[in-house]
């Protein structure tokens, strides 16, 4: 297996391509449009093609490039189940295990900074049967959680969140290693470390936030946020409709 990330300092972006060079497929997940030259050559560099692309929700604070991506290395292009966007993609559905070679990809659906939004569970089965890792998009990050007042209903969201937190990815074993889709600098939320990685055990004993319940879980998370940056709602529209754009590109 190979696991490679990508930093994109100006908004605190991270995506990963990782996936089996015995067969040569690679999954991208949460590609940034900037980066696009960055991965086809890390893919190449690694002998391998990038075989499915995966945002894990529809993103407001950069512009995908999964679109263009998948359209440019005749991948699958994949969101969770129900994500709001104008084009077609092959939908992530939850337990789903996303086969590449030695390494498998499980989704978990973790609705909460976004209703469509799903982590990814990793296992590299050349180290053993038990999963490794999380990639866990914006719902847990190291010191923090996502925001969930992007797209309406925050309470609802926040509410949903925590469900995700706690019932899903808390449930993990302690060694996972968790890596989120931003580290420190990014918008999408209020304490996020600079620290690119933890583990689910680490975040168990340490994130503040995860020692809250209920009401208590959800006054907090909201009550640390400021107002998102003004370029969201265009972003997040662009996200929305980037597919369509793109397959009209390609026609043309």
């Amino acid at each position: 297996m190979i696991l490679r990330r990508f930093l994109w300092q100006p908004t605190g972006c991270a995506s990963y391509l990782l996936g089996c060079t015995t067969v040569g497929e690679l999954a991208l997940v949460d590609p940034h449009a900037e980066l696009a030259d960055d991965y086809l050559e890390a893919a190449q560099a690694a002998g391998s093609r990038i075989a499915e692309v995966i945002d894990t929700h529809v993103h407001a604070d950069h512009r995908s490039g999964a679109p263009a991506i998948a359209a440019a290395c005749g991948a699958r292009l994949r969101l969770p189940a129900g994500a709001p966007v104008s084009f077609d993609f092959e939908a992530l559905e939850d337990g789903e295990l996303v086969v590449l070679g030695n390494v498998r990809l499980e989704v978990l659906s973790t609705p909460g900074h976004a209703w469509a939004h799903a982590a990814l569970l990793v296992t590299d089965t050349t180290r053993g049967e038990e999963p490794w890792l999380l990639l866990s998009g914006d719902a847990l990050f190291v010191g923090d959680v996502g925001r969930p007042d992007l797209h309406g209903e925050e309470r609802a969201l926040a509410a949903a969140l925590e469900h995700s937190l706690r019932e899903r990815l808390l449930t993990l074993p302690d060694w996972i290693e968790l890596l989120p889709s931003h580290v420190g600098g990014s918008a999408c939320g209020a304490g996020i470390s600079s620290n690119p990685s933890s583990t689910i055990g680490f975040e168990r004993r340490a994130n503040a936030l995860l020692a809250l319940e209920g009401d208590a879980f959800v006054e907090a998370v909201l009550g640390r946020l400021s107002p998102p940056p003004p370029e969201f709602a265009e972003i997040y529209a662009e996200n929305q409709r980037a597919g369509a754009l793109t397959a009209g590109a390609e026609r043309s």
